[in-house]
């Protein structure tokens, strides 16, 4: 199986499956010296931990990683650091009854057609349990990225038809964990975790949309061809299980603007150059341009519900599924840390390389 591995020169490559005896990742290229946050780490994995309230999933696991390498004496060594997370509310008999069922909108079908074999327990590695890994990972993109200045935060926009109307510049972002639902905008959440509460009750799962806001990138993180900066964090956004869209900046509703409109023209404060919009999102030509990288990710509603469905087994013949087994009815909370990490994954990385193209002896 290809494709596990992520990044350049910060390169992470998660292992392990949804049921079982663990998941973890190996991050290779970190280097030495980065102060090793062990808090950080077990705070963002409880973030995308299962059961944590009423509207997410009520699989319980504790998400307490096990650090096998790559650390000293709280600092990272340079070499690669191994990050293990034991899985143990495993219910693999949960999926007996889907063993043959090709269940709607999953990777059952796709699987079966591309290896000729599956792991039904829960998916195996198509299970959202692989970000979990993710999360580990960014969680020391951060430690190193904040050494730098740079900060991350994600947070809910949209459940459902329920969105958030002020701009990420007007909400106080900090208020995005204060609730269940991860909206900074408490009266917005309510209504969210409403719906959630009222779809879960009907049998059924509804998806939404995360933002995420980057600041304190300098200008020049990024390659400018095949390895531009929206892209990668494009590539990484629709890795995550359930995202089916990406934009950054003014995305798709910039399509609809004129060039009068949509530039970002130039100024300065005397002191920085920055534009006075940021309808390009903090980048422009694939390199970040100063201002703050600002990006959207929409995310389908979760593909097992209880409702009675259609489809067909191994055999193709027609059968009804009633799903089994703990779900989530909407994604969206506990997918804020994986935006995160996928976010710092790829800036940690862009960082890496912008410092490997420059002679810091030359003169500009």
């Amino acid at each position: 199986m290809a494709g596990n591995t992520l990044g350049t020169l910060f390169k992470l490559t998660t292992f392990g499956e949804s049921h079982g005896p663990a998941i973890g990742v190996v991050i290779d290229g970190c280097p030495a010296q980065v102060e090793f946050d062990m808090n950080l780490l077990v705070t963002d994995l409880q973030r995308r931990k299962p059961g944590q309230s009423a509207i997410t999933t009520s699989r319980n696991e504790d998400e307490m990683p096990e650090v096998l390498s790559g650390v000293f004496d709280g600092k990272t060594t340079g070499a690669p650091i191994c990050i293990l997370i034991k899985n143990k509310d495993q219910r693999p008999a949960d999926y007996d009854t889907l063993k043959d069922v090709w269940r709607p909108s999953h990777a059952d079908y796709t699987y079966q057609a591309k290896y000729g074999y599956r792991d039904y327990r829960g998916s195996g590695r198509a299970s959202a349990r692989e970000t979990a890994a993710r999360v580990a990972a960014g969680a020391v993109a951060k430690m190193l990225l904040r050494q730098h200045g740079v900060h991350i935060q994600a947070y809910v926009h949209q459940i459902g038809n329920i969105a958030v109307l002020q701009p990420y510049s007007e909400l106080n972002l900090k208020q995005t964990e204060t609730n269940a639902v991860r909206c900074p905008d408490t009266e917005t959440a309510i209504r969210m975790e409403k719906l959630i509460a009222e779809t879960k009750a009907a049998g059924d799962s509804v998806g939404g949309i995360i933002a995420c806001v980057a600041t304190g990138v300098p200008a020049g993180w990024g390659e400018p061809v095949f390895d531009k900066l929206h892209a990668q964090l494009g590539k990484a956004m629709l890795s995550i299980n359930a995202c089916k869209g990406f934009e950054i900046g003014s995305g798709f509703e910039g399509a609809t603007k004129k060039g009068s409109e949509q530039n970002d023209s130039w100024t300065t404060d005397g002191q920085k150059i920055h534009t006075q919009t940021n309808n390009s999102g903090g980048v422009q030509g694939g390199i970040s341009n100063g201002e703050d990288i600002y990006f959207r990710c929409a995310f389908k509603p979760v593909s097992t519900i209880a409702k009675v469905q259609q489809t067909l087994n191994k055999q193709g013949n027609p059968v009804e599924l009633e799903a089994t087994g703990r779900h989530d009815p909407c994604v969206l909370p506990r997918a804020v840390p994986i935006v995160e990490a996928m976010c710092a994954v790829v800036l940690a990385d862009m960082m890496l390389m912008q410092k490997a193209a420059v002679n810091p002896n030359a003169k500009s």
